[in-house]
């Protein structure tokens, strides 16, 4: 299996501990999201796997091997950390092909990239013209373009236009279900969530994380019902005499928090209370992970919790 793994890997910059011990693994056949704030350490571990930056302790592999020691890495792992990377006086075929020929990879994969990611009419064409969503599939083209069993993509879909998105969100769920390892980071929770199988956060160079989309919503992102009734005062009381305390939703709904549909039922038709809807609901992927990283974030913004 051909997996990312990190064992005990720290990176420090002068007084500053970017990345904390860090010991994870990334497995074949699913899409692992890779969240954290801004300065959680994603993208320096990121360049630690890629061998761009050197651990001060621990280790970073893929399949077993430091991907420096890779002798062709792009058959290895294909990756996008910035688009802006390629030489802008190049065509973006001349810039495939060089990236082809230096990695023994025959040039027939060159259109063949260029066609998937739909980049073929502008082929010919200075990378210097390209939009910021044209240098994205650029990329995307230069992280496929060795067929790796491994991905890792760094805010893949910025730029894109929704076509684009909806693309790179079935690649990456095939490249998944052809049992690739797929490591994506991202800032767009709701994205993420179309993807991802599983999910590793980040805080402050410290694994928060590490465990499956579901499990990590339900665990913390809580759940609360929404009822409506014809008489909310009744309702309100109801709820109120047995400790819990509606809040005002949409419209003429109300927000019970943290508690089940199946306890609350019977507690209001015993009251006499006539119900309109009664229904669960759980938090968002960006609920449940702002709720997580409230604490280890160092820049931050006030929000509403999912109430």
């Amino acid at each position: 299996m051909t997996t990312i793994e990190a064992r005990g890997l720290t990176k420090e910059y002068r007084e500053i501990r970017a990345v904390d011990d860090l010991t994870f693994t990334v497995s074949p056949g699913r899409v692992t999201g890779f969240l954290g704030p801004n300065g959680a350490g994603k993208s320096t571990t990121m360049r630690l796997i890629l061998g761009l930056d050197r651990p001060t302790a621990g280790t970073a592999t893929v399949g077993g091997q430091l991907y420096a020691a890779a002798p062709q890495p792009l058959r290895l792992v294909g990756a996008l950390l910035d688009p802006g990377a390629a030489h802008p006086a190049r065509t973006a075929r001349h810039h495939l092909l060089a990236l082809a020929i230096g990695n023994g990879i025959p040039a027939g994969r060159v259109d063949l990239v260029l066609d998937e990611v739909g980049l073929t009419s502008v082929a010919g064409k200075r990378i210097r013209t390209f939009s910021l969503g044209m240098r994205q599939r650029l990329g995307i083209a230069a992280a496929l373009l060795g067929d790796p069993p491994v991905l890792m993509l760094d805010e893949p879909s910025n730029g894109l236009d929704p076509e684009g998105i909806v693309w790179l969100r079935e690649t990456l769920r095939r490249m998944a279900r052809d049992g690739r390892t797929v490591l994506v980071s991202s800032h767009l929770m709701t994205e993420t969530a179309s993807y991802a199988d599983h999910l590793l956060v980040l805080g402050r160079g410290r694994v928060l994380a590490d465990t499956d989309l579901d499990d990590f919503v339900g665990r913390h992102g809580g759940t609360r019902v929404r009822v409506r009734s014809s008489d909310p005062a009744l309702m309100r009381d109801t709820l109120s005499r047995n400790g819990t305390e509606p809040i005002p939703g949409d419209g003429d709904s109300w927000l019970v928090p943290g508690e089940r549909a199946e306890r609350l039922g019977p507690l209001l038709i015993g009251a006499g209370v006539p119900i309109l809807e009664l229904a669960d609901e759980q938090a968002s992927l960006e609920q449940a992970y702002l709720a997580l990283t409230a604490h280890a974030a160092d820049f931050t913004t006030r929000s509403k919790d999912f109430a």
